[in-house]
């Protein structure tokens, strides 16, 4: 199974997401913010984040979402970006969204979670086919 990293600063839905995916054999790391995030990232082959987190303000923004995206990808990770929101217009014109693998219109089921998650790990580790 995969090891997913699940940022949220909503901690009730980072435990449950957490419990569901170790109940299906993954490993998973949880950060409350993308400082944390970023210190975790790690050897993640999932990473499962909201778009709001608090800025400096303390009000939800989705700025910080899309600065962790980034940041994401500025290490050099490749693992498929999952982001789960209540607000995709946030990341739909931004440029950002190129950089995630999907998003999820919360509320997310957690089989709809569960079934992109197999389907992004099953497609990440496929063998590259090579063109004649």
């Amino acid at each position: 199974m995969a090891r997913i990293l699940v940022a949220d600063d909503d901690s009730r839905q980072l435990e449950l997401r957490a419990r569901l995916l170790e109940a299906s054999g993954h490993q998973v790391d949880v950060a409350f913010s993308p400082s944390e995030a970023m210190r975790q990232l790690g050897s993640a082959e999932v990473v499962i984040m909201d778009l709001r987190f608090p800025n400096a303000q303390g009000q939800p923004d989705a700025a910080e979402g899309l600065k962790l995206i980034r940041q994401i990808r500025a290490t050099g990770c490749r693992a498929p970006v999952i982001v789960i929101s209540g607000w995709p217009e946030d990341l739909e014109s931004s440029p950002e969204a190129q950089l995630v693998s999907r998003v999820m219109v919360k509320p997310v089921g957690m089989a709809a979670l569960l079934a992109a998650v197999a389907e992004l790990t099953t497609a990440a580790s496929a063998p590259a086919r090579n063109p004649l």
